[in-house]
């Protein structure tokens, strides 16, 4: 049984992420920014034995990501495994986006990442234990258009995770990501049923992932069977990439 904070939960990829490691039996911390009423739902639905519990933070502000670390602390005991899901998107043309839009997509995605990443190595490099697990997107390493802030702030993810993953391989911190390619979330409700459709024709396996498919994976490469496993993306998008 493992302490586990997967920001950016409550709801699609985070939630899903969330559901797997509860039904395995370890403590969860779900998070979300603003929604206080979803983030409880969010709870309720993981709520085994008093083994989750749900606190507001904004990641992408480093006191807030303070906050939220003492208060899962708190209430479990350090994080041994970290899953950074945070994030917004935009979609739209670069040129038409306003510096607010830019400094937006970054902040809550890359520093979003980085933010909670360096508040919860201490205790891991401690406890000589731990894994990081970094959820980024296939656009992060193919870039998108359209999405083109977004792309650069997935790709800073990747790196941020090949260059950590070597600085704390020695005390066996491992750090992955994985990128996801099309899921069945929200982001993707602003997609039309024929656009969907055209979408989903570039996917061989022919559909959508689901949350709980990358939640199995995050499982499985937080467990000791993924032990020699670290500085890699794993890409989860049905053959699309």
């Amino acid at each position: 049984m493992a302490v586990v904070l997967v920001t950016g939960s409550s709801r699609g990829i985070g939630l899903g992420i969330a559901k797997v490691f509860a039904k395995t039996g370890d403590q969860v911390i779900l998070n979300g920014k603003n929604d206080e009423q979803r983030l409880a739902e969010a709870v309720k639905e993981l709520a085994i034995e008093n083994k989750a519990i749900g606190i507001l933070a904004d990641v992408s502000e480093v006191g807030a990501c303070d906050r939220l670390f003492s208060e899962a602390e708190k209430n479990f005991g350090p994080v041994e495994v970290l899953v950074n899901n945070a994030g917004i998107e935009h979609f739209g043309l670069f040129r038409e986006m306003t510096y607010e839009d830019i400094y937006n997509i970054v902040n809550n995605n890359l520093f979003s990442t980085i933010n909670a990443t360096h508040r919860a190595i201490p205790n891991m490099l401690r406890a000589k234990n731990g894994v990081i697990i970094n959820i980024t997107s296939v656009w992060g390493m193919t870039g998108a258009s359209c999405e083109v802030v977004y792309s650069a702030a997935k790709a800073g993810i990747i790196g941020f995770t090949k260059a950590l993953a070597k600085e704390m391989g020695p005390s066996d911190i491992r750090v992955i990501s994985i990128a996801c390619g099309a899921f069945d979330t929200r982001m993707n409700e602003r997609l039309s049923t024929e656009e969907k459709d055209a979408f989903i024709e570039g996917i061989p396996l022919g559909r959508f992932g689901t949350p709980v498919e990358v939640g199995e994976l995050a499982v499985f490469l937080a467990s000791p069977k993924a032990s020699y496993l670290t500085g890699q993306v794993i890409v989860l998008d049905g053959g699309q990439v």
